[in-house]
């Protein structure tokens, strides 16, 4: 029987295996934080699409695998079989799912069902949810599969896509807000302009008047800052580089100076910030 034997994905009936909120997976170097996220990561379920996974970047070899600067543990892919190719150890599926197409292995036991009896049918053509972690190979990223299913009801399919989405903005902005707090938010927003359930404060460009005297690429800093919805772990210094662009090297001098003069601090390891007011 599978790891994964009790998770909903097995009974058609929804939920994820993901944590909600923030970027809850986070980096995990050198803090008893960070190790408990690791293994959060490396127990959740993360459902995503074939592209994310060709897009999904790591730090070394060695390191974990990134998406959205969270890394990710098990994940969980639908597609639609293209070819399959059974050997003496292992089975290869290649899957498509519209956004690209990437190879699910899953190693043989000796002794065991072969493939198609264990997973109940599954041919080429058929629809399946892949459960598993990325793996790379001589340059080749494929899904090391722990458990497949075939997919028998169609709007599955449709599901998993809307998941995959409904974690992707939830990594990108944070989780929505509950309706107590979105009112509290929308009330504000009549002083502050627009808003959105996700992230409130996006828009509001007050505050800056304490960081007036500070370098251009500081304030970008703060400003970036300030417009994200507010984690525990702060922000990961690959999502303020990314926003403000230009050379890394004066991005981390910046970062110094704003740590050194108590501006921001850091907080489950050294590439994760928050502002300190």
């Amino acid at each position: 029987m599978s790891q994964y034997g009790d998770n909903p994905y097995y009974g058609n009936t929804g939920g994820g295996g993901y944590l909600a909120g923030g970027s809850p997976f986070g980096s995990a170097n050198g803090s008893p934080g960070g190790q408990l996220r690791r293994a959060a990561a490396q127990h959740s379920l993360r459902p995503v699409t074939i592209k994310q996974l060709h897009n999904a970047t790591q730090a070394h070899s060695d390191a974990e695998w990134t998406i959205d600067d969270a890394e990710v543990g098990q994940i969980t892919v639908v597609g639609q079989v293209v070819s399959i190719n059974s050997q003496t150890t292992n089975c290869l599926y290649w899957l498509d799912d519209g956004t690209g197409r990437i190879e699910a292995r899953h190693w043989v036991d000796a002794g065991t069902d072969d493939d198609a009896e264990r997973w109940g049918g599954i041919t080429e053509n058929t629809y399946i949810r892949v459960m598993g972690s990325l793996k790379s190979f001589a340059n080749k990223r494929y899904i090391n599969a722990s458990h497949l299913r075939l997919i028998k009801d169609p709007n599955e399919i449709q599901f998993h896509f809307l998941e995959t989405f409904t974690v992707d903005l939830i990594f990108q902005k944070g989780a929505p807000l509950r309706p107590s707090e979105a009112s509290s938010a929308g009330a504000a927003a009549n002083h502050q302009g627009t808003t959105s359930v996700y992230n409130p404060q996006s828009t509001a460009t007050g505050g800056m008047e304490q960081y007036a005297h500070l370098p251009s690429i500081q304030r970008r800093i703060v400003q970036f800052m300030m417009s994200q919805p507010h984690q525990n772990e702060g922000i990961h210094v690959a999502a303020i580089a990314r926003h403000i662009g230009g050379d890394a090297q004066a991005i981390s001098d910046a970062l110094d100076r704003l740590m050194d003069e108590g501006h921001v601090f850091t907080t489950i390891d050294d590439s994760h910030f928050a502002l300190s007011t």
